[in-house]
């Protein structure tokens, strides 16, 4: 007899997951949270799960709380006697401190894998990683899904004709020469030497970008002070123009001011965190239908290389 398939959401990714659990076939199962008044909170599951294939749907961006309600929706599923535990981590968050960049810090995003661990998680699906390692730090199945399944077509799309890739740092420079491979471009970098975390003190490209239909490649944008720097110098060195392709939109400070008074002539990210500000450079491409039919994989333990384009 198949196990039932159950969808849960956490707060944070409640219209994601709805869109998840239609792409699929179902919908959201039945759950509730409740609120004390010092600031805890206890979720719990409003229909039974015994034995069931439970997916818990929810990104884990800030607050912490976010990752806190999932662990927590975890713990419960377990203790209701779920046959599998399946976190669907959109946005995998804390992935940046995934090695230490000097003495006396936490691996934050081994912290967190070992508390899902904990928690009674079997499997994890997930998006775009800050880091490919980080899969190593489980010690069940991971199922790391890549964004460019769905940016390629949009690129391609563009029917730019000096189309050039762009890394907006050297540890990117790995995931912009695999788009630039596919499509048959060039690739350029941008140097920035950064005082502390978030303030770039310099930066410089490497590469010629005279002419050129510039795309940046990045995983994620949060302060936009990198993209938006890039962006206004590459159009000094005589881009044609320059747009930015980030999975993940955290759009943390004063990103959205950034992004509206930059020379970026627009900025494509995916709906992995929902978005909280509207602007008319910032367009989004949902990851519902590539998450479900994921999960369908996986139920019927068939690959999922057929969703991976580069």
């Amino acid at each position: 007899m198949d196990k039932p398939v159950k969808f849960f959401s956490g707060r944070a990714s409640r219209v994601l997951a709805e869109q998840i659990a239609n792409s699929y076939g179902s919908q959201l199962g039945e759950s509730s949270l409740v609120e004390f008044s010092d600031g805890e909170f206890e979720p719990s599951f409003d229909e039974t799960i015994r034995g069931a294939e439970v997916f818990l749907i929810q990104s884990t961006m800030p607050p912490t709380e976010n990752l806190m309600e999932l662990l927590m929706m975890v713990d419960a599923a377990k203790r209701a006697s779920a046959h599998n535990i399946i976190a669907v981590i959109p946005y995998f968050g804390f992935a940046r401190q995934d090695k230490k960049g000097k003495p006396r810090v936490p691996i934050a995003a081994k912290l967190v894998a070992n508390l899902l661990i904990a928690a009674g998680v079997n499997r994890i699906i997930t998006m775009d990683l800050h880091a490919d390692q980080i899969q190593g730090f489980f010690e069940f199945p991971v199922d790391h899904l890549y964004s460019s399944t769905l940016f390629i077509p949009y690129i391609e799309s563009l029917n730019l004709p000096n189309l050039i890739i762009a890394s907006p740092d050297m540890g990117g420079s790995k995931r912009a020469n695999t788009y630039a491979k596919f499509l048959n471009s060039e690739v350029v970098i941008c140097y920035k030497h950064r005082e502390k975390a978030n303030v770039i003190s310099k930066m410089m490209v490497i590469g010629d970008v005279r002419d050129k239909d510039v795309i940046i490649i990045d995983d994620m944008v949060d302060t936009a002070g990198t993209l938006t720097k890039a962006a206004d110098l590459m159009i000094e060195q005589g881009a044609n123009s320059v747009r930015a392709i980030c999975t993940h939109g955290i759009f943390s400070g004063e990103a959205y001011a950034r992004i509206d008074n930059s020379n970026l002539e627009e900025i494509v990210i995916t709906n992995t965190i929902p978005r909280k500000h509207l602007s008319n450079k910032v367009k989004e491409i949902s990851v519902a239908d590539l998450f479900a039919s994921t999960i369908s994989s996986a139920l019927s333990n068939k690959s999922i290389s057929d969703n991976f384009i580069c």
